[in-house]
């Protein structure tokens, strides 16, 4: 059976952990030769690199602060370095951190901003003058958040419908250069981040369980299929949209 992404290449940002490692694999299982981005999870990323290879497939990981300019710039030069063209974009690199009103600094807006919007946005721009006649598609990891509202998440929501809303207007945008532009909004995932925050282990998973028809969070492997969907050709006259997996949890 031939394989959805054969002879495309892709980047991940964020790619080294949880979500973002498990797109990586799941590219790469189609066929695609994939770049492993990473800010500071250098054994992480080399670690799926390694499974990757295993398997017989290609990838590289690269270090990059997507919200610095000059490393971005770096990501998509070594990309083509490595693979000789780029035809994927995963936005996936990301940060959360839950606060109520009165602890919402000037940083912590910053942190969330400027890395799941701004460093989003560049990526796209970096992104659209690597990609070739033939087009692209681009995939930004959204939010459940971005539609259900919480307390605390109040910044870190906000990006996220910040997110959906590029999308859609990217996907208008940019529609006329054959590059397609795409968001998934997963629910809870169990991921080493939701782990390590303790929100596995906490009141709200089980709460957000009660209300989800299929009675369970999340596993990276619930989103991966959705990515290859939207990165190869079964989604060809798709674009603008955003996807939202949560088990039916609203």
């Amino acid at each position: 059976m031939s394989k959805k992404l054969t002879g495309k290449v892709a980047i991940v940002t964020g790619g080294s952990k949880g979500i973002g490692a498990s797109i990586a694999e799941e590219l790469a299982e189609e066929g695609a030769s994939v770049v492993v981005n990473y800010s500071t999870s250098e054994r992480e990323a080399e670690l799926v690199v390694q499974s990757i290879e295993r398997k017989g497939g290609r990838a590289i990981a690269v270090r990059a602060n997507m919200t610095n300019q000059q490393d971005i710039d770096h990501l998509f030069t070594e990309t083509e370095k490595a693979f000789g063209q780029l035809d994927i974009l995963i936005n996936n690199a990301g940060y959360y951190e839950f606060a109520p009103l009165e602890n919402i600094t000037v940083e912590h807006f910053h942190k969330h901003f400027d890395l799941n919007v701004l460093g989003l946005l560049l990526a796209c721009q970096t992104a659209v003058k690597h990609f070739n006649p033939a087009g692209g598609s681009i995939v930004n990891i959204s939010s459940l958040a971005s539609k259900s509202w919480a307390p605390h998440a109040t910044v870190y929501s906000a990006t996220k419908a910040a997110v959906d809303s590029i999308t859609k207007s990217l996907g208008c945008e940019l529609g006329s250069r054959k590059i397609r532009v795409n968001a998934i909004n997963p629910g809870i995932v169990q991921t080493e981040g939701t782990q390590s925050s303790g929100i596995i282990e906490s009141d709200l998973r089980k709460k957000v369980e009660a209300r989800t028809p299929l009675g369970r969070i999340g596993l990276p492997n619930d989103i991966t299929k959705a990515a290859v969907f939207f990165a190869s050709d079964d989604s060809a006259w798709i674009t603008s949209e955003t996807l939202l997996i949560s088990g039916g949890f609203r």
